[in-house]
């Protein structure tokens, strides 16, 4: 006698498959296990860089040597920087949110191209561990900084060319990563899902990737070119063989300053996810923030040289840079008012990942106005290369996109995993993430201001209280990220089953069970409403005495 009840479909974290172990995970096609496989070995290299920034500012308690050489500090420098950049903040948000909500989302199976999404994944792993190898090869670590800035790339002995073939392996992951996601965004929404009806992250991983693929191409050559300067001395970028070093520095700014989009786009889109669900409200200027991501993406790709003020470049130049750099804040000013607008007056629920996006909103918006105050040809003469360009970059970078990818983490920690954090042990790690993190940045842009050069070993006394103050707030915001990765990894084991909408979301992937099933919907799903329905949540003005 057969039954008539349907077998309840295995998740994607048990589902059987041909190979078992380590094995079902790396040769995956599985979106969700891709995601997952990101998630891992990029949080390895993200807790590297952390404890190498953690010995930098032990390094910098003192005037003089305290626990390192210069030639240790440049390389650790130089280390923190390419794997922080390459290795967890251009590919963190998409390669694992977006690889594992995207086919969710626009309620897809997979994404368009599987096979091609496990290669980035090798790809990526290649680049890190070749990056890692390059550690102990004679010669020893590169010691350029993150930038390769030539000439000194081409005339120092360490171990540069290896290093550089990784960046340019990584890069090869991001566009496949790109090419993938706009393709299944343009042929896989389901039935019913016009493109205004696509949830915002998804209108931010689609920004990011055409940035992916039309900038990355860029520095993928000009690291090829440093690597056939160095090895047959052909003049490109050395002075000393007829080269031009501004020209390299063009090159590398033209991919690098539209790879900062592609750093903080996706985390803008997290925000733009996380807030109506927690303020129990339509999102405020659907239509204006989606634009907003394609014209931060288009804009963000022709101000490049405001990194170059001073290497010598024309006034009418100078001019247009500075003039475009203050245009590429508008689409960004204008997410930041949406999500104010969308918490007036919502029914705001306060939850971890809630608490995230406030301090990814604050800290954003200080490297937003401080980025424009680099805009501004008089201040950046004075501040350039200085302390700083590292506070502006680092609460650009780490207090938007570190702490939306904190908030992300938090917000669809359920669903990928089908299980609950603990509350208090989340908050107390995020308060001390946020004072740590201001703590130790902020003291920053007052040292540049005062004539603190940045990525020098040594410095003089009158520096050193902000020193201080700085490298406590490095503690506080190392203890504060081990709080939150210890409670996440003990909930894997020990929390509580999750439901399929444990937030009350309103977009598909919330729709189905925590942890997904295999192939996401038994059905695809036909799309009626927007995805941001909360008409039945939201107060109404009249009521309001």
């Amino acid at each position: 006698m057969t039954s008539n009840v349907p077998a309840i479909e295995p998740d994607y974290l048990h589902a059987q498959t041909n190979r078992k172990g380590i094995g079902a995970w790396i040769f995956s096609t599985d979106h969700k296990r891709i995601g997952i496989l990101y998630m891992v070995s990029m949080l390895v290299f993200f807790m590297t860089a952390v404890v190498l920034g953690v010995l930098m500012r032990l390094e910098m308690l003192t005037p003089g040597k305290t626990i390192m050489q210069p030639q240790t500090y440049n390389t650790f420098f130089t280390l923190h920087g390419i794997m922080m950049i390459f290795l967890f903040i251009i590919p963190g948000l998409p390669a694992v949110f977006g690889n594992f909500l995207l086919p969710l989302m626009i309620g897809a199976k997979d994404v368009f191209f599987p096979r091609l999404n496990l290669l980035s994944w090798w790809l990526f792993i290649t680049g890190g561990l070749l990056a890692l190898v390059s550690l102990f090869l004679p010669g020893g670590p590169a010691d350029t900084g993150w930038t390769f800035y030539v000439p000194y790339s081409i005339r120092t002995t360490t171990n540069v060319i290896p290093a550089l073939f990784a960046a340019f392996i990584l890069g090869f992951s991001s566009i496949l990563t790109g090419l993938n996601f706009i393709t299944t965004i343009h042929r896989m929404r389901a039935p019913g899902m016009t493109w205004f009806k696509m949830p915002l992250f998804t209108w931010a991983l689609y920004s990011t990737a055409w940035i992916q693929i039309l900038a990355t191409p860029v520095i993928g050559i000009t690291l090829l070119l440093v690597v056939v300067e160095r090895l047959f001395g052909v003049g490109i970028f050395d002075p000393n063989l007829g080269g031009d070093p501004v020209l390299y520095q063009h090159l590398f700014w033209i991919y690098s300053h539209p790879a900062v989009y592609i750093m903080i786009l996706p985390g803008l889109g997290v925000v733009s996810e996380i807030l109506p669900v927690f303020a129990r409200r339509t999102i405020f200027g659907y239509k204006v923030i989606a634009y907003s991501s394609l014209a931060i993406a288009f804009i963000g790709s022709l101000v490049w040289a405001h990194h170059m003020f001073t290497v010598g470049m024309s006034n009418t130049g100078m001019f247009i840079f500075s003039l475009l750099t203050f245009l590429v804040s508008i689409p960004s000013a204008i997410k930041v008012f949406n999500w104010i607008a969308t918490l007036y007056k919502g029914s705001i629920k306060i939850e971890v990942p809630f608490l995230f996006v406030l301090s990814f909103i604050f800290q954003f918006s200080i490297g937003g106005l401080t980025g424009l105050m680099l805009g501004v040809l008089a201040v950046n003469i004075h501040v350039q290369d200085t302390y700083f360009v590292v506070g502006h970059f680092h609460y650009v970078m780490f207090g938007g996109t570190g702490f939306g990818l904190m908030a992300a983490m938090h917000f669809w920690f359920p669903k990928m995993f089908g299980k609950m954090f603990k509350k208090t042990p989340a908050i107390i790690g995020w308060l001390l993430m946020t004072i740590g993190f201001n703590t130790l940045y902020f003291p920053m842009f007052i040292l540049g201001y005062l004539g603190m050069p940045r990525r020098y070993y040594d410095y003089l006394p009158q520096y050193q209280s902000y020193h201080i103050v700085s490298t406590v707030g490095s503690w506080i915001l190392f203890i504060g990220i081990l709080v939150i990765f210890i409670n996440l990894l003990i909930s894997l084991k020990k929390g509580m089953k999750a439901s399929a909408n444990p937030w009350g979301g309103k977009t598909l992937e919330w729709t189905v069970a925590s942890p997904p099933p295999v192939e996401n919907f038994h059905e695809i799903p036909v799309v009626e409403k927007g995805p941001y329905d909360y008409s039945e949540y939201e107060i109404k003005p009249e009521l309001i005495k």
